[in-house]
């Protein structure tokens, strides 16, 4: 019985989704959710900004027990900076993402085939300095030239790659069309049965689950999928059907399909698209991990939940994050991540205010759209901004990213009500992340709006204070 690679593309593929992609919590935690799933490999984006995805990679490896991290290092760079990322993980996969088409040679890459080959043989060659396990992903190989993918595979397997996967990008093909591309190929680079070698399928036409399933009858070692739709095959569908069906083709997985469907729907809570994320970037975040502590832990322990939570503090936050804490915990059984969160927002990192609110003015209703009118002193100045957005909180965010001249990643927003009645005061708790880092503000008061902009003002406060020298 052959026990096939499973690796799971979400979080990479929603790294860079306009509508609906990750914020970096939402990443790591869908990350944590795979792993308890055991998936064999989990693939990240690859590094666009140097500080924030080095800290995610490293967040995502520190998070992950049993799954391999993969993630893609661009034809001819030095995958020094990914493998440096990486270095805490006992073993991490670096991929390599070659054209198969001449189109996307020549448009996307604006080179011929052989120039290609020669870049395939550098990275290859270079990545194997820092790990042995290197996957080639063949792009758009199903409408490519056969010759060059020949060379491509040939060129990888002599330079070190250990995985070799075949991209069908266009998704046009039906599982027996899929299934002779692969015979052919197996034919033409007989070198491929001394590797492990894998397919990823587009679901164009709605056929991604099927071609996987046809590549596994042929021996394909490795397979790509995906817990959240996002054009290729379904992880639940693809393992269901394996536990169904595998033992006829002689194929299992390690994938824990007895708790598929409850982790597929813990993970589209994070996925899918819904009306708590705003055009401004609201997540309504669900703490999935939600660490109880009580008065009986120790002061590592409530800043190691801290720190889980995102924030990095300095000794002396950590003191006074401690000693709001214990007052607290003293008074109740115990205290859970959003009220850490809220104690985080209030103890830690008070820092002289850049900019204070003045007064703001927020229009909405069903027959128009939301509008704020912000105004905040600064030094001897005032300077106003007014904005549009989805929502009048979202638009006074935008007034103040007008006026500040800066735009932050709304890791979190919560509201909460403190007192009870028609006059009751709320709670709001705003967290942005900002150079790998999260910043929380909060805010109080009987108008929720009020809450909110007093709470996104004083998070920015501490962001532009620990970024101005």
């Amino acid at each position: 019985m052959n026990t096939v690679r499973v690796c799971d593309s979400t979080v990479r593929k929603l790294s860079t989704g306009k509508d609906n992609s990750l914020s970096f919590k939402e990443k790591l935690e869908v990350a944590k959710l795979l792993d308890k799933l055991c998936v064999d490999v989990i693939e990240l984006d690859e590094i666009r900004n140097s500080k924030v995805d080095s800290l995610l990679i490293k967040s995502v490896v520190t998070a992950v027990k049993n799954s391999l991290i993969a993630v893609p290092v661009p034809l001819g760079a030095d995958p020094a900076p990914t493998a440096a990322a990486l270095s805490e993980a006992d073993h991490f996969r670096l991929q390599i993402v070659a054209p198969g088409s001449s189109v996307r040679m020549e448009y996307v890459y604006h080179k011929k085939a052989a120039a290609i080959i020669e870049m395939v043989k550098e990275t290859v060659e270079k990545c194997r300095q820092y790990t042995d396990d290197v996957e080639v992903l063949i792009d758009d190989a199903t409408r490519g030239d056969l010759a060059a993918i020949s060379q491509i595979v040939e060129a990888s397997i002599e330079k070190g790659a250990t995985t070799i996967t075949f991209c069908d990008d266009a998704g046009t093909m039906l599982p027996e069309e899929f299934a002779a591309f692969l015979e052919d190929r197996l034919k033409a680079d007989p070198k491929l049965t001394e590797i492990s070698w894998g397919v990823s399928c587009s679901d164009e036409l709605s056929m991604a689950d099927a071609c996987v399933i046809a590549a596994l009858c042929h021996g394909a070692g490795e397979i790509k999928a995906s817990a959240y739709p996002v054009n290729t095959a379904s992880l639940e569908n693809v393992c269901r059907v394996i536990a169904g069906k595998g033992e006829s083709f002689g194929v299992r997985t390690n994938v824990a399909t007895s708790s598929m469907k409850r982790t597929v729907g813990q993970i589209n809570r994070f996925c899918v698209p819904d009306d708590s994320k705003t055009a401004f970037g609201f997540t309504g975040s669900v703490d999935a991990a939600d660490d109880r502590l009580t008065a009986h832990d120790s002061k590592e322990a409530v800043i190691s939940v801290v720190e889980k939570l995102g924030y990095s503090l300095s000794d002396e936050d950590a003191d006074s994050v401690y000693d709001a804490f214990m007052k607290l915990a003293t008074k109740k059984d115990n205290v859970s991540t959003k009220e850490l969160d809220a104690i985080v927002a209030t103890a830690a990192m008070q820092v002289p205010a850049r900019y204070e609110l003045e007064n703001y003015i927020a229009n909405t209703g069903s027959a128009i759209t939301s509008m704020a009118h912000v105004k905040l002193a600064t030094k001897d100045e005032s300077i106003e901004g007014i904005s549009l957005g989805d929502g009048p909180i979202d638009a006074a965010f935008l007034a103040i990213e007008q006026i500040t001249g800066r735009h932050y990643e709304l890791d979190d927003f919560q509201i909460k009500a403190v007192t009870e009645g028609k006059e009751a005061a709320a709670e709001t708790i705003v967290k942005l992340r900002a150079n790998g880092k999260v910043y929380s503000g909060r805010g109080l008061s009987t108008d929720i709006i009020g809450a909110s902009v007093r709470a996104y003002l004083n998070a920015v406060n501490k962001v532009i204070y620990e970024e101005e020298p």
